[in-house]
């Protein structure tokens, strides 16, 4: 079927005047000139044959025609406006705001992340880490990936990943000195986290030696930084064993000791209540589940 109709312009310029009583406001809105607003009246008017507005000085009041035409228009651009966003968002990834701890994207997230979005080409992720607690997150996220558990008014946890951590370093390391038992650290130089200051103390006292004084202590602001360290040769790290495994399967770092290893607070995603359902959260948590 052929349709005759007025010029869109024309329509979206009568609607806004319509709706607003005034061709200066409609302008506005519109961001076009007063001008091209009547020109675009007038066009539809001399359209329909029929006056739509009666002028009067500085305002504009609806005929009867017009009053009976503009809710018919105003919910047809409505509807026009609502197919066109759905029709957009079928085009668009569906986007997941994901905040994370640093070194877990560093060392585990990241080198995994293209497994998901391979599985899941419509959504986008856009990652971002911090390390503070859930409650001091300032940006708004979808997931939060935390230690825990914790409990959390308004979020839901769950568990994904467990973690202990336990000395590594580079093989080249031991070109330098034997790594046999604990005490041999005391001829190695030792990689602190100064976001993690007790974990060598715990450890020390877990092996046995915790009074060893080692050949030289290197404190860094973060825990991946440690690991970089360490991957360098430039000391023994405390290494989350999850983290560090395909460093480990790949030569590139190794546990001097097989025990004893500290337990660690599990990895858990945080998800706030409002979006729990959403197919991205559900897909996006289920991978980290079943992803090792």
């Amino acid at each position: 079927m052929h349709r005759r109709l007025p010029p869109l312009n024309a329509l979206k310029a009568f609607e806004a005047a319509g709706r607003h009583g005034s061709f200066t406001l409609a302008a506005e809105e519109l961001r076009v000139t007063h001008g091209a607003v009547s020109r675009h009246v007038q066009t539809l008017e001399a359209w329909l044959g029929l006056l739509l507005f009666e002028r009067h000085n500085r305002r504009v009041v609806l005929t009867e025609a017009g009053r009976t035409y503009l809710p018919e228009i105003g919910a047809a651009l409505d509807r026009i406006a609502l197919a066109t966003a759905r029709q957009k968002e079928r085009g668009q990834a569906d986007v997941l705001h994901v905040n994370a701890l640093a070194t877990f994207t560093l060392r585990w997230l990241i080198p995994r992340l293209s497994a998901f979005q391979r599985a899941h080409p419509a959504v986008e992720i856009r990652l971002t880490t911090s390390n503070v607690p859930l409650a001091q997150i300032i940006e708004p996220f979808d997931v939060a990936i935390r230690g825990g558990p914790d409990t959390r008014p308004g979020f839901v946890g769950r568990e994904f990943l467990t973690e202990r951590r336990i000395p590594v370093c580079s093989p080249r390391l031991l070109q330098h000195g034997p790594l046999s038992k604990p005490a041999d650290l005391a001829g190695h130089t030792l990689l602190h986290a100064a976001t993690l200051p007790d974990v060598w103390p715990h450890w020390l006292q877990a092996a046995g030696v915790p009074n060893l004084t080692p050949q030289a202590s290197v404190t860094l602001e973060h825990f991946y930084l440690t690991l970089q360290a360490a991957l360098d040769g430039l000391g023994v790290a405390m290494g989350p064993d999850r983290l560090i495994a395909d460093d480990v399967s790949a030569g590139r770092l190794m546990m001097p000791f097989a025990d004893p290893a500290l337990p660690a607070r599990s990895y858990h995603t945080y998800v706030p209540e409002a979006g729990a359902d959403r197919p991205a959260v559900q897909a996006f948590c289920d991978w980290l589940s079943t992803t090792n």
